[in-house]
């Protein structure tokens, strides 16, 4: 769970919850496609619970600021790879601008709404969100250490 602060107001929150452990609702979306499985995967996480106050809603870069900063807090944390999430065709298209791309446009209906199921790899996530020079540089930064990491595992 990741909480986005303001001026010491908290604004929103995100929650990314450990996939192949049974705990993530995208696994089953996964299993269901008989093209996809999550063992295709290495390090997969799902994106979800995206909350951003009204008042910042409208702001789009203030999200990406938000986004960066908690992607780049769990890519120097963790050895995520893979994101998923599940959600509205208005949230992929937002989400696509962040690095995403739709797996499946109707992976699952709810009452009303269909749902897609969402992909994204770490390195496009960051460089997607990264919206300054200086943002670009510590993202190319962080996934040279990130290959380095890698090279020294194998």
């Amino acid at each position: 769970m990741g909480a986005f602060e303001c001026r010491g107001q908290v604004i929103g929150t995100i929650r990314f919850v450990p996939m192949g452990l049974g705990l993530a609702p995208c696994e089953a979306l996964l299993r269901r496609q008989r093209d996809l499985s999550i063992e295709d995967y290495e390090n997969c996480w799902e994106v979800g619970r995206l909350v951003l106050a009204p008042q910042y809603r409208s702001a789009p870069e203030a999200l990406k600021r938000c986004l960066f900063l908690t992607f780049m807090c769990l890519a120097r944390e963790t050895s995520s790879m893979n994101f998923f999430a599940s959600c509205s065709p208005l949230l992929s298209r937002l989400y696509r601008r962040f690095g995403f791309s739709v797996l499946v446009k109707d992976a699952c209906s709810g009452a009303a709404d269909s749902y897609s199921l969402i992909h994204g790899r770490m390195p496009a996530v960051l460089q997607a969100l990264a919206g300054n020079s200086a943002e670009r540089a510590l993202v190319e930064r962080e996934l040279a250490r990130m290959d380095s990491a890698c090279l020294v595992e194998q």
